[in-house]
């Protein structure tokens, strides 16, 4: 259902100082270049600029130098994209459930389930499963036994919760997820693979966000571990006995090995992978497509993998990189003889 809020609840709401109409009515968010009278916008990346003095939104959320420039009904903070963020809150339209059991959820006789949960449609919950309060457990979500699930959690539709799994406050997990599934432990003998069997569970922290299709897996033999704040998108897999510290981003398609520790306040761009056993410390920002193959000790960005270019050039760069050995040994060569 569409609803609208003034200009001076929104101010309120995200911590801006208005400059305009504080009655103004705005019904949702736009772009700067799309935004109509009675929708909001934003100005963070300095690319969009250009769209500043064109843009007909009924008011822009703005930083004190861009505001400057702009006369119409402005948000004024710090951070523009914070702004943007707090704002989109006083807008979401996603559906809230009944609460209570749907009568086609499977649950076992000993669940604990909060009066304010909400159980969703041919849901099926083991043993001992504990569900917080105000929390939603989306259609096809199967959760196994002796898992516990903490309050305000969002569990979208057909995610799947493995046994022994803990799972905190205010999480959020997308749909086609899977925690707990088994890590990929194997021994190998006489020319084929023994399983090992997993004997630890997942415990992931609160405020945790968990993209579609994204895989954690158990332990071994202890946990895998995901701090609270941490936020993974779509398509991530954690292997088992990872532990990725607090506040940690990572972006569609990375991945980490198993036994691997991750710090705090780390940033994985798009497709970057870390090998086993290693430690990442805080503060490291990988960019897209890098390959961490040893610990990281110091933080800042690392990269790996060579730019795009035209096929043509990249092809005869490519050659060039396999003779980059030799080259360095000719260039040893000609310095002894200087």
């Amino acid at each position: 259902m569409s609803h609208s809020c003034s200009l001076s609840d929104i101010a309120s709401h995200i911590g801006a100082e208005l400059q305009g109409d504080a009655d103004c009515q705005i019904s949702g968010l736009n772009t700067l270049s799309e935004a109509s009278p009675s929708e909001l916008t934003f100005l963070s990346n300095q690319t969009y600029r250009r769209y500043l003095a064109e843009t007909v939104a009924g008011a822009v959320i703005l930083d004190v130098d861009s505001a400057a420039e702009y006369s119409g009904n402005r948000l004024v903070m710090e951070n523009p994209y914070l702004g943007y963020a707090l704002a989109s809150a006083m807008f979401d339209s996603s559906p809230v459930p009944p609460l209570g059991i749907h009568p086609s959820a499977v649950v076992a006789a000993s669940i604990k389930i909060d009066d304010g949960a909400s159980i969703g449609p041919n849901a099926v919950l083991g043993e001992d499963v504990v569900i917080g309060a105000n929390s939603q457990i989306g259609a096809g979500v199967t959760i196994g036994d002796g898992s516990v699930i903490g309050d305000n959690c969002r569990i979208s539709a057909n995610v799947s919760i493995y046994h022994g799994v803990t799972i905190g406050d205010q999480v959020t997990i997308h749909s086609g997820a899977v925690i707990g599934a088994d890590g990929f432990g194997f021994a190998h003998s006489q020319g084929r693979w023994v399983k090992i069997y997993q004997l630890g569970g997942v415990v992931i922290g609160d405020r945790v966000e968990i993209g579609a299709c994204t895989t954690i897996d158990r332990g071994a033999l202890e946990d895998t571990i995901i701090e609270d704040g941490v936020i993974l998108d779509n398509h991530v897999q954690i292997a088992h006995n990872v532990r990725i510290g607090e506040n940690t981003a990572m972006a569609g398609c990375s991945g980490v090995s198993g036994s691997t520790v991750v710090g705090k306040n780390c940033i994985f761009a798009g497709q970057s992978g870390v090998v086993g056993h290693i430690t990442i410390c805080d503060g490291v920002h990988l960019t897209g497509g890098t390959i961490v193959t040893k610990s990281l000790t110091e933080p800042g960005s690392y990269s790996s993998g060579t730019a795009f270019s035209k096929s043509d050039d990249w092809r005869k760069n490519a050659v060039r990189f396999n003779q980059l050995d030799d080259l360095a040994r000719r260039v040893r060569q000609l310095e002894k003889k200087l």
